[in-house]
């Protein structure tokens, strides 16, 4: 017999879209365009294709769990020079999806008298979801609005909750709204964890793509708080900082007794990474040139949204990440029309979220779109979905 579990998956975001915009076909005379998808379409570096050519004899050998010596020192050079934090246990894993929900059967221990709880902030990734079904925990979503600072107010979190919590996801900064947590919010984050005995799981994803301040971290806030980097796992990836998505190259860093049990649950579960993948990430978190350049083409595709969409559907510049989330009052009824009248395909905002306690989806009234192409792909496609609404 199957996993009953399954059926209490919803169907994923681009599954819903398909099927939202089954039927409808776009103009023929104008090039659709994809906006749905955070996938870069930033040329990779070079230095990836040349890398995997250059060490294409090791495809024929397995791979160690921990990471090269080359990786490992690759790594924790950049953690260095990004938040302090070279000193931090790292793992690598095959794209930070796979690790993301492996933490749910890390964290959650099913049994005693209440089910655990798995804190979401609300939009979310939905792997947080997909992990919280399959390991058994109640799934509770923690409302990120405007009316918030699209964080969750971690204030509002009841105490009786905190206490059967055994894992909180935060994503910064944030998707889909471009929200980076400061450190002191950080830290109160992690003081909970530690206060209640849960894991804090920061996906931090995005945090290269900034638009005028490096974003914090949580191994930074686990540093200014002085005390080691307890209850904390944070998740890196170069599938956004070096547009290399098809690589599924990433890594967790954090606590590190809880990433000895993470290493063990991996080596019957997780794929791990080829050596020449190894070596050509290596190369990439040991460079940061391409990065820089990697974040002025998003600065000037937000300087072109700001442009366009300054005073409409409200508009924010959005301090990290890649995606505009626009308030269009009915996120489905904008999609079907955005795709119908201009060819663009965009995310409705309620397929990231879940209803809340009063029994509103917190996203319907948006739709996000991923500024992943170039900058005259970008004005084109902005210029066309404000004609259309």
């Amino acid at each position: 017999m199957l996993n009953p579990r399954l059926d209490l998956l919803t169907d994923y975001p681009f599954d819903r879209l398909r099927a939202l915009l089954d039927g409808i076909d776009p103009p023929e005379d104008l090039e659709p365009l994809f906006l749905s998808i955070g996938e870069p379409q930033h040329p990779p570096p070079p230095v990836i294709s040349e890398t995997l050519e250059a060490t294409a004899g090791l495809w024929g050998k397995y791979p160690p769990i921990d990471g090269t010596p080359e990786w490992r020192e690759a790594v924790a050079g950049w953690l260095e020079r990004r938040y302090g934090a070279g000193d931090a246990a790292v793992l690598p894993v095959a794209g930070t999806r796979e690790a993301l929900f492996m933490s749910g059967m890390l964290a959650v221990s099913e049994g005693g008298p209440d089910q655990p709880i798995v804190l979401i902030p609300n939009p979310f990734y939905q792997v947080y979801s997909g992990t919280a079904v399959m390991a058994g925990a109640e799934a509770v979503f923690l409302s990120a609005t405007r009316e918030t600072g699209f964080l969750p107010d971690l204030e509002a979190v009841a105490e009786e909750t905190l206490a059967r919590t055994a894992l909180m996801f935060l994503c910064s900064p944030s998707n889909p709204q471009g929200t980076v947590a400061d450190l002191a919010y950080l830290k109160r984050a992690i003081g909970l964890a530690r206060q209640y005995g849960f894991v804090l799981v920061l996906d931090e994803c995005y945090g290269e793509i900034w638009d005028r301040t490096p974003p914090p971290g949580g191994l930074e806030a686990c540093r200014a708080l002085g005390d080691g980097y307890g209850n904390v796992l944070v998740f890196h990836s170069l599938s956004k900082r070096s547009s290399a998505a098809g690589l599924r190259s990433g890594f967790v860093a954090g606590d590190s007794g809880i990433l000895a049990r993470f290493r063990r649950l991996r080596s019957y579960g997780g794929a791990t990474l080829g050596l020449p993948i190894q070596a050509a990430s290596a190369k990439l978190w040991a460079d940061n040139g391409h990065v820089e350049a990697n974040r002025a083409l998003y600065r000037e595709k937000f300087d072109i949204a700001e442009a366009v969409l300054r005073g409409r559907f409200g508009f924010f510049r959005p301090a990290g990440g890649f995606f505009l989330w626009l308030a269009v009052d009915d996120g489905e009824r904008a999609a079907r029309e955005l795709w119908a009248r201009g060819g663009l395909r965009v995310l409705p905002g309620a397929y990231l979220a879940r209803e809340d306690a009063g029994g509103g989806n917190p996203g319907a009234p948006y739709i996000r779109v991923a500024l992943v192409h170039d900058p005259d792909t970008t004005r084109d496609a902005l210029n066309r979905l404000v004609n259309i609404l």
